[in-house]
C-alpha cells in the first residue's frame, strides 16, 4: 500500500511513558482498520509490533516499529516508540520523521516523568501534539483529574474533543464533542446515538471550551466571537480545528480504552480529518540551514531516521521520503560519502512483516533493505546534493568497560560491538590505550543490558562488565637533575651509555625534549635514543602506572665508549636518568576534570548542590532556563561522575538531565593520591605472587 499523495498521508509518533498503552493503541488501530485480523496484545507476547524476543521478555517497547494503517482514503504511518530513557535516541529519531506526536497517558497515573520530557522534545521539534487518555475503564480512573493534570503541566491550550461516558467499570462509550454525538463500540460494530441527557451539560461545557481555544486560529472570527456577535457554526469549528492543531494553538485530548477498543474509531476519524499532512508541517532543516519543503515534484530524495539489523533480511533503513518519488531501480547518492545505491525493493513494514510496494511519494515513510553504507541520519537523493541537518540525538553518557568472559571470544565481541555501534548513533565504542579497556558508552543501564542479551543471542558470546578505569596522569612540581649510567659487559662487545638529564615542569605544554650537549660528550646520533628512553619511562609512570605529561627533558652532559656505546645503551641510560630525576622532582598525580551542566526542577536544586560537595565538585553558577527549571554548572573530578547518568536519575526520579564535557586535569588531593598509590602497590604485589 502506497499513499497516492502526501495530502493523504498522516505521520504520527506514539510517545509517552512505558505502560501507558502506546503499543496497545497501535494494535487497536491496526485491528479496527482491518490491517490485522486479530487484536495484538503485549502482555502475552502476541503483539504485532513488540515482536522482538527482548521486548516480549521485558514487556515494553525497545525499538521503534512502524504500523502503516489504511483508513478510508488515507495512509496513517504510526511509529510506536519506546518510553524509556535508555532508548531515547530511537524515540527522538522517530519524532524527527513525523508531523504529529500523539501522547498516550494512563487515566490513573496521569502524565508521568518521560511524558514531560518527551513533550519538551516535541516542542523543540515543532511538532503538532495531541493526547490520548487510555485505560479509562481501569479501577480508580478519573478523566477530569487526568485532564486537569495535563492542563496544569502543559498549559491552557489543551482541551477535550472526547469525553467518556462513564469511567472505571462503568465506562461504555465516548462523546464526540466536535460533532456532539455519542459513540459506542461493541464487538465488531460501532453505534452512534444522541448524547445521554445526564451528560448534555458536560458535553456542552467541553464544546464551549473547544470553541474558545480553536477560534484563535482566525483573527476575524475571533474578534466576532469575543464580541459576542456570533457563535461558531459547525462548519467554522471544523475548519478551524486543523489550523489550530497545526499552529499549536490547540492540543486535542481523546479518551478511550485500547483493551476494549472503545474510542479508537473516533480517533482514527479525527486523525484523517484534522491532523496535519506532511506538506502542512514546517520545512525540514537542511545541513546548510535552509528549509526543505516536502515536494512531490522534486528529485527523488529521502533521509534515514533509523537503521535496523535483521537476522534474515539484513540491514534495514527506515526512511522518510522528502522529495519526488522512490521506485525499485531508482539510483540514489548518499551525501555523506557520495556512494550510490540502486533500490532493489521498497518495503511496507508492519512490525517485522514486510510487503513489497511499487512506489513511495514525498511525505511517506517506508523501509529500504540492504543499502550499501547508509547510516542513521544520512540523506540520499538523485543528485547527492541534498543533506538534512543532523538529527538531535542525545549524547551517550553512561560508560562501562566490557570484555569477553572467554579470551578466545574477544574478536567476536569486538566485531559485534562495532556493528552494533555503527547502526545506533547513541552508542559510542572506543579503546582506551592508556587503561587498555574497551569502553562502551550508552544512554543507560537498560541499553547495556540489551546489548549483552543480543550478544549472547546472536553471537553466543558471554561478556563481563568492569569498572571504568580513570585515565590519571603524573607530572612534576620541581626542577631536578640526575645521571643515568648503563654499563654491561657480557664477554664480547658490551653496552655503555651515560647521560645527565634535567627535568623542568611544563604546565599545559606537553612534553618537550632539548639537546644541550656540547663538545661531543654524546655523539649526535645517540641523543635521540636518550629521548626514546625518557619517553618509554614516562609511559610507565612513577608513583603509579599512569603516564607523565607536561614536562621538559634536557640532556646536557654525558660520556660514551667508542665501541660499547649504541642506541640501546643510551636508551636505557635515558630511562635511568628520568627515574632518578623523579626521585627529586616532587611527582604528583593529575586527574581528569568534567564540566557538568545539570538541569533539574527547582525542588531538586538543593539535593544536587549537596551531592556535588560529596563528589569534590565546585559549583560554578546557577540559572533558570526557558521552562523555569534550574540549571547548575559545576566542575567535578571525572572519577566522581562516571556513573552520574544512573545517579542523577535516582536523585531526581528521572526528572534531571545533564551535559558533561571532559576538560583539563587538576592535582589529586593528598588523601586521594595516597589511595591511588596504595592501590597500585597492592596490584603489583598481587601480580608478583
Amino acid at each position: 500500500m502506497a499513499a497516492p499523495s502526501s495530502e493523504q498521508v498522516r505521520n504520527i509518533a506514539l510517545v509517552g511513558q512505558d505502560g501507558a498503552g502506546k503499543t496497545s493503541l497501535a494494535e487497536a488501530m491496526l485491528h479496527l482498520s482491518g490491517k490485522t485480523s486479530r487484536l495484538g496484545t503485549t502482555h502475552d507476547g502476541k503483539s504485532n509490533l513488540d515482536y522482538d524476543p527482548e521486548e516480549i521478555k521485558r514487556q515494553f517497547t525497545i525499538s521503534t516499529a512502524i504500523a502503516p494503517i489504511p483508513y478510508k482514503d488515507f495512509k496513517i504511518n504510526l511509529l510506536d516508540t519506546s518510553g524509556s530513557d535508555d532508548f531515547l535516541g530511537d524515540t527522538i529519531a522517530a519524532m524527527s520523521a513525523v508531523e504529529m506526536a500523539l501522547f498516550v497517558v494512563d487515566a490513573v497515573a496521569g502524565p508521568q516523568v518521560n511524558t514531560l520530557k518527551l513533550w519538551e522534545r516535541a516542542e523543540k521539534l515543532g511538532l503538532a501534539r495531541a493526547v490520548f487518555i487510555n485505560h479509562i475503564d481501569r479501577e480508580h480512573a478519573n478523566f477530569d483529574s487526568a485532564l486537569a493534570s495535563l492542563i496544569e503541566r502543559f498549559g491552557q491550550r489543551i482541551g477535550a474533543v472526547n469525553i467518556p461516558i462513564g469511567v472505571d467499570k462503568d465506562f461504555k462509550g465516548i462523546i464526540d464533542v466536535i460533532r456532539m454525538q455519542a459513540h459506542y463500540h461493541e464487538g465488531d460494530s460501532d453505534r452512534i446515538e444522541e448524547i445521554p441527557a445526564d451528560m448534555a451539560a458536560a458535553a456542552q461545557d467541553a464544546r464551549d471550551k473547544l470553541c474558545d481555544l480553536v477560534v484563535e486560529a482566525d483573527d476575524e472570527l475571533m474578534m466576532k466571537y469575543l464580541d459576542g456577535e456570533e457563535q461558531l457554526s459547525q462548519d467554522e469549528l471544523e475548519s478551524l480545528l486543523g489550523k489550530a492543531i497545526i499552529q499549536g494553538i490547540f492540543i486535542p485530548v481523546f479518551v478511550g480504552s485500547t483493551l476494549i477498543e472503545q474510542g479508537i474509531k473516533a480517533l482514527l476519524d479525527d486523525i484523517t480529518t484534522y491532523f496535519p499532512s506532511p506538506e502542512e508541517h514546517q520545512p525540514i532543516i537542511a545541513e546548510d540551514g535552509t528549509g526543505l519543503e516536502i515536494n512531490t515534484d522534486g528529485e527523488a530524495a529521502c533521509y534515514v531516521f533509523k537503521t535496523l539489523s535483521d537476522a534474515f533480511v539484513g540491514r534495514l533503513s527506515f526512511v522518510k521520503v522528502i522529495s519526488g518519488q522512490l521506485e525499485p531501480g531508482c539510483e540514489l547518492v548518499n551525501s555523506r560519502n557520495n556512494k550510490k545505491d540502486r533500490l532493489a525493493h521498497l518495503y511496507l513494514m508492519t512490525g517485522k512483516e514486510n510487503e513489497d510496494i511499487k512506489a513511495a511519494k514525498a511525505g511517506d515513510i517506508i523501509v529500504l533493505p540492504k543499502l550499501t553504507d547508509a547510516k542513521t541520519g544520512d540523506t540520499l537523493s538523485a543528485s547527492g546534493k541534498l543533506s538534512i541537518a543532523p538529527l538531535p540525538f542525545p549524547k551517550p553518557l553512561y560508560p562501562v568497560a566490557i570484555e569477553a568472559a572467554n579470551q578466545k571470544d574477544e574478536d567476536k565481541l569486538g566485531d559485534f560491538l562495532s556493528k552494533y555501534a555503527e547502526i545506533d548513533p547513541c552508542i559510542y565504542l572506543h579503546r582506551d590505550e592508556q587503561t587498555h579497556q574497551t569502553i562502551l558508552t550508552t544512554l543507560g543501564e537498560g541499553a547495556v543490558d540489551l546489548i549483552l542479551s543480543r550478544l549472547r543471542e546472536r553471537s553466543g558470546v558471554e561478556a563481563k562488565l568492569l569498572e571504568v578505569k580513570v585515565p590519571y596522569r603524573e607530572t612534576i612540581r620541581k626542577t631536578a637533575e640526575a645521571q643515568g649510567r648503563h654499563k654491561k659487559q657480557t664477554g664480547g662487545a658490551g653496552q655503555f651509555g651515560d647521560c645527565w638529564v634535567r627535568l623542568d615542569p611544563n604546565p599545559g605544554g606537553g612534553y618537550e625534549f632539548l639537546d644541550e650537549v656540547v663538545g661531543g660528550r654524546i655523539p649526535k646520533g645517540l641523543i635521540p635514543a636518550v629521548d626514546k628512553g625518557i619517553r618509554d619511562a614516562m609511559v610507565e609512570g612513577f608513583l603509579t602506572d599512569d603516564p607523565f605529561v607536561d614536562l621538559k627533558a634536557a640532556v646536557y652532559d654525558g660520556s660514551y665508549h667508542p665501541v660499547d656505546s649504541n642506541e640501546m645503551a643510551f636508551k636505557q641510560a635515558g630511562r635511568l636518568a628520568f627515574r632518578a630525576c623523579c626521585e627529586k622532582a616532587d611527582v604528583y598525580i593529575l586527574e581528569p576534570m568534567a564540566n557538568l551542566e545539570v538541569t533539574i526542577p527547582e525542588e531538586y536544586a538543593g539535593t544536587i548542590m549537596g551531592d556535588f560537595s560529596t563528589r569534590r565538585g565546585r559549583v560554578g553558577g546557577m540559572s533558570t532556563d526557558d521552562n523555569g527549571r534550574t540549571v547548575v554548572k559545576a566542575r567535578v573530578p571525572y572519577k566522581e561522575v562516571v556513573t552520574y547518568a544512573r545517579d542523577l536519575r535516582s536523585m531526581t526520579r528521572g526528572m534531571g538531565s545533564y551535559m558533561l564535557e571532559l576538560e583539563g586535569y587538576e592535582e589529586v588531593p593528598g588523601d586521594e593520591a595516597k589511595k591511588l598509590v596504595a592501590d597500585y602497590q597492592a596490584r603489583r604485589e598481587e601480580a608478583n605472587k
